[in-house]
């Protein structure tokens, strides 16, 4: 056996692994894609019933729908106790999304 070839084989492989490593972390670095934290709490805000009766697929739908200004009340969730919607107006009057800007309903 050729020691010789077993270790440049070796060296060749490891050097083309840590590149295509450094290759994924770069693009993972700037193909990253940032979510708005404010769905998930709005989404725990919610009854959780996922019944669709706001017209959107379930509390996660309706979640997102509101953060991203889709929609302009929460009227249309009509299984929300009226605290669970004064605690979601409350939280996105005080809680500023990755731009800066708060969600007035």
């Amino acid at each position: 056996m050729n020691w010789g070839n077993v270790v440049t084989a070796v060296v060749v492989f490891l050097a083309i692994a840590g590149l295509m490593g450094l290759i994924c972390a770069v693009g993972a670095h700037y193909f990253s894609v940032k979510t708005d934290e404010r769905i998930e709490t709005v989404n725990s805000l919610l009854p959780g019933y996922n019944c669709g009766a706001c017209g959107k697929p379930g509390c996660s739908g309706f979640a997102a729908a509101i953060v991203k200004g889709e929609i302009k009340s929460l009227d249309p969730c009509r299984v929300a106790k009226p605290e669970q919607k004064e605690a979601i107006k409350k939280y996105l009057a005080e809680t500023p999304g990755p731009d800066g800007s708060t969600i007035k309903l």
